[in-house]
């Protein structure tokens, strides 16, 4: 990638043949597990996303300082290229898929269905605010601890996305709390978590902001097992399609909220991006009431 313009499209394509695995992932995961095991399911699924969001960011910090981000890119391919084959030789084969023609009308009539479920669409919405508040935290934090009174280099930047291991412990645990007490309620307390952790990251000493992006991290991945699993309950038919659409949402967040941070943090600094993130979390928690609402009156969306 001799150029920064062959370097974008690159990347543009190989986010597009990524962005299919999670949702077929989930759609897997909800055919196949077992009904009140699903939420626990989907918490470890999505407690290896944090392993993944982990390594990538501290071995990118690492390398970039000991040798070029060139090798450590050569060097997550290489991983990744074997973790792939691993994968393929391990999985066991669906038990319960039930394959269908694809045909455009039938795929435009179920996402309309998709779009028509009030629970579905409020978890979309959710997806897509949650993100965006998490993506703008961590997008611009880095920039934050880079200058003063911080100075901090990339290697050790890097090195605190070590706190997505609370992700790796809160996904799984809060989708074992949500199979036990109720999904809707476990989301809106994940996203009170994130709420109290952006707080956190205002005062000046370095401690208080790790410790906001721990609490920040531990509701945010909580609370996306959570919804994540409640989409691939509630989806009546067609689960990968829900599932990608759920997904859809997720990274439009994450490319819109990341993207407008950006302009709170030009104009405003920590406190633009702070202020920006809790107008965000406020959305998604008045989305999770709405969401809990509607599960007091049919037990389907529990």
């Amino acid at each position: 990638m001799p150029t920064f313009e062959l370097h974008l499209i690159l990347r543009v394509i190989q986010g597009f043949a990524f962005a299919g695995i999670p949702s077929i992932a989930m759609a897997y995961l909800g055919e196949e597990i077992e009904g009140n095991s699903v939420g626990a399911a989907m918490g470890l699924y999505i407690s290896g996303n944090t392993v993944g969001g982990l390594s990538g960011r501290v071995i990118m910090g690492t390398m970039t300082d000991l040798f070029s981000w060139q090798t450590g890119m050569i060097f997550l391919g290489v991983v990744s290229l074997l973790a792939a084959i691993y994968f393929i030789w391990a999985l066991p084969s669906s038990k319960h898929f039930h394959p269908q023609d694809l045909h455009l009308k039938k795929l435009v009539g179920t996402l309309i269905s998709h779009m028509r479920n009030p629970v579905l669409v409020l978890l979309f919405l959710i997806a897509f605010f949650l993100m965006g508040a998490f993506v703008t935290i961590y997008n611009y934090l880095g920039f934050k601890l880079d200058e003063p009174p911080y100075l901090l280099s990339m290697t050790i930047i890097g090195w605190m996305f070590i706190v997505y291991l609370v992700g790796t412990f809160s996904s799984t645990w809060f989708g074992m709390l949500g199979d036990k007490f109720g999904r809707p309620l476990l989301i809106t307390l994940g996203v009170l978590l994130m709420l109290l952790g952006v707080l956190l990251t205002l005062p000046v000493p370095l401690f208080y902001k790790i410790i906001g992006i721990i609490v920040l991290t531990f509701g945010f991945f909580g609370a996306h097992s959570v919804a994540s699993g409640l989409v691939s309950r509630h989806a009546t038919h067609d689960i990968a399609q829900a599932s990608s659409l759920y997904l859809f949402a997720y990274y439009m967040g994450s490319s819109v909220g990341g993207s407008v941070g950006g302009i709170f943090w030009s104009r405003y600094g920590w406190n633009g991006v702070v202020g920006f993130t809790i107008g965000l979390l406020a959305v998604s928690i008045f989305l999770a009431l709405k969401v809990k609402k509607l599960s007091g009156r049919n037990t389907l969306y529990v």
